[in-house]
Parts: C-alpha cells; structure tokens; sequence
C-alpha cells in the first residue's frame, strides 16, 4: 500500500541490512521518503540502496553498529551530512537469542542488552534533537521501536530477550511523556511470529527445532507485513500517536 503522507520526509532506518529493516525501508522509500538504511552488513546495505535508487526512490547506505558509539555517531553524521535533519527514526535492529538461563550465557545476555536495548537509547540520543526540531518547525516526527509481543508473551528460555523487549516497549512508554509535549510521536511496533533471520542467530538446536515447528504449524508474518504497519503508523496525522501495536499472525494466540 502507498502512504502519500510518507513524501518528502526524512527516515533513519537500523537493521536495515534484512527483515524487517530492509521491508521498511523499501516500503517508506516507495512512499517518496528518503532512507538512510543502517546496519553492519555493508554489501546487504548497498546491494538495498542500490534497488531503492533504481526503482526511483532515494536511499543511503550507512554502515553501522548500534552497539559502538563512535560507530553511531559516525552514522549520525553521515546522515546529515547527506540528507540534513531527520524527522523519522526507525529502530529495528535486535537480536534474539535463547537458552535456559541456568546456562549462564553471559555472551548471549550482553549482545541483546547492547543491541535490542542499549543500542535503541544510542539511536534514540543521536537524533532526538533533529525530531524536536523537526516537530517544533510544524512538520510530522516520529521515532518508532520495534519490540516484540515477547514483551509481554512468557517463552520459556526467552526470558533475556523478552526482558530487553519488555525495555523497548516500556522506553517507548517513557519517552512519550517527554516527546510527546514536544509534538513527537513515539511508538512501540510489537510484533508476533513473523519470517525473518531472527531465528538463525539461536545456537541451541532443541530451541530452533522447537521455532521451526512454529513456523510450521502457524503462517507467520511476512517482513512486509510489519513494514506495512510501520509505514501506516508514521502516516497518521501528526495529531494520532499510535502509541503500541501488536500484531500477530491470525493463527497465534
């Protein structure tokens, strides 16, 4: 679907290199949006751009690691170097990991507090000065971060990823009373069992046998789906926060 609300806005998109980000991307450059795609995979990145850029739209390839701060800044700067203020921040990039926490996986524990939570506030510090500015010149700012319904949905041997999502959605909660009297929007995108990499970073075979027959017994999301959520979220006018979302393939309860 097209959201002509999307034109001539300025996005920043993390994890933008697969999933989700790169569905994203596609969808607000299709709306006349320009992106700047973040993420670590630089070919991935470039490889986007480039489609985006020959279908007509407008996109820069950025890589970057949200959990490095000089690599933030870095991307910072690019960004406005090349496009100027932004006025829509989207925050994608996560990992999902699991095993029983009585493995004591402190490897696993550190990289999803760096990335799916300390990662979010490095994006989220980075560009809250050009969304109030943005908002305080008349024009539509939005800063949305994926969660996930794990948020709020026990899985067991989850428990560390469920707790830094349960951080994004309560951070998105927290940051709206103090954006939203600046006339910023912030919501929180949380969504179900949806076919993306996510599920190849877990190492436990049991746990990917166990997701696999997820994906198997219920049609999952599609990258696009959420995109599309996003894209309609960000279209509102800029009066309407949607302040959380859950999505959820039909047959996940």
């Amino acid at each position: 679907m097209s959201y002509p609300a999307l034109a001539a806005r300025t996005a920043v998109v993390t994890g933008a290199a697969s999933g989700i980000g790169a569905a994203t991307a596609r969808q607000l450059a299709a709306g006349g949006a320009r992106v700047a795609l973040l993420a670590r995979r630089a070919d991935r990145l470039d490889a986007l751009a480039a489609d985006i850029n020959a279908a007509g739209g407008q996109a820069l390839a950025v890589t970057a690691d949200v959990t490095d701060q000089a690599s933030v800044d870095a991307a910072a700067k690019a960004v406005h170097d090349a496009y100027g203020r932004v006025d829509l921040v989207v925050n994608n990039a996560g990992v999902m990991l699991a095993n029983p926490l009585a493995d004591g996986r402190l490897d696993e524990w550190t990289r999803m507090i760096d990335t799916n939570l300390t990662g979010v506030l490095r994006v989220v510090h980075a560009f809250t000065p050009d969304l109030t500015a943005a908002a305080a010149d008349g024009r539509t700012a939005d800063l949305v971060n994926v969660s996930s319904i794990a948020s709020h949905v026990l899985f067991p041997d989850y428990a560390v990823y469920g707790a830094t999502k349960a951080a994004v959605t309560q951070l998105s909660a927290a940051l709206r009373t103090e954006l939203g009297p600046r006339d910023v929007r912030v919501s929180a995108v949380e969504p179900g069992l949806t076919d993306t990499e996510l599920g190849g970073h877990i190492d436990n075979p049991a746990l990917r046998e166990q997701l696999g027959g997820m994906f198997t017994a219920i049609p999952a999301l599609t990258s696009e789906d959420v995109a599309d959520l996003i894209a309609y979220t960000v279209s509102r006018p800029r009066h309407v926060n949607l302040r959380q979302s859950v999505v959820l393939p039909t047959r996940q309860a």
